[in-house]
């Protein structure tokens, strides 16, 4: 029924949510590389897109009175007008598929390294335990430029994550408010991909079958996830997810 590189797509699918269940993200971004080389850009991104609603719906059903209601809206509205231009880029302009493999490429290289900055750095960490003693969590040029960047990369790839993720810990208070924060953002923008990847016709009888099967090793993988995540150090899967993060990217820019 299903090709190998279909098998090889389940498993990239498992692997990957089980490091977004262990690191808190990351999950789509490092996954979206090996899947449009395994399925394809069309089948790829419409299911991954979806894979993370269902991820985001539950983090916001279990606790949605953590919601910053304030940041939602900023996030939501700010990252609109990047998406849009995403959608412009691939929807109404002619892109020749290897670049864009090759831009995702660059795009997932350079998540990697902020990552790594962000996760090992302890000259940020201090900046941003300082900010967070001296409440100071202004809203910046800066800022409202890293949303609209994520927002073009989301349109186009549905990984915006990691970029949104840099806002995200700057104005966000408490692992609750963040997890829930952005996973409402999540079921608001991606849910708009959604409607967009549908109406594109992406949505094949045969990605509806990819998809089904994907949803159940989703929840697999969850679970798989919450037992490794109590039992082995957190440190050293932020480390094998950037190691990942890297293989990724360096073969979409080889492919």
């Amino acid at each position: 029924m299903f090709s190998v590189k279909e098998f090889l797509f389940f498993f990239v699918v498992l692997v990957s949510n089980i490091i977004q269940c262990i690191t808190g993200f990351a999950g789509t971004v490092l996954a979206m590389p090996f899947s449009i080389m395994l399925v394809g850009y069309t089948t790829a991104k419409p299911i991954l897109n979806l894979l993370g609603i269902v991820v985001s719906i539950g983090v916001v059903t279990i606790n949605y009175k953590a919601l910053n209601k304030k940041e939602f809206f900023r996030i939501i509205l700010t990252m609109l007008v990047g998406m849009a231009g995403g959608f412009l880029l691939t929807r109404f302009f002619d892109v020749n598929p290897n670049l864009l493999y090759k831009l995702l490429g660059v795009i997932v290289i350079g998540f990697m390294g902020l990552g790594c900055y962000h996760s090992f750095s302890k000259k940020y960490k201090e900046k941003q335990e300082k900010a967070l003693r001296e409440n100071a969590q202004k809203t910046s040029v800066w800022s409202f430029a890293v949303l609209v960047i994520a927002g073009i990369v989301h349109g186009m790839f549905s990984c915006g994550g990691p970029l949104m993720v840099v806002y995200a810990s700057e104005h966000l208070r408490g692992r609750d408010e963040f997890r829930v924060t952005v996973s409402a953002t999540w079921c608001v923008l991606n849910s708009i991909i959604l409607f967009s990847d549908v109406r594109a016709g992406y949505f094949d009888s045969k990605t509806m079958l990819l998809t089904g099967v994907s949803i159940v090793i989703l929840f697999a993988a969850l679970v798989i996830g919450n037992i490794i995540f109590r039992h082995m150090n957190k440190r050293w899967f932020m480390i094998i997810t950037y190691v990942l993060m890297g293989i990724s990217g360096v073969s979409l820019l080889i492919k």
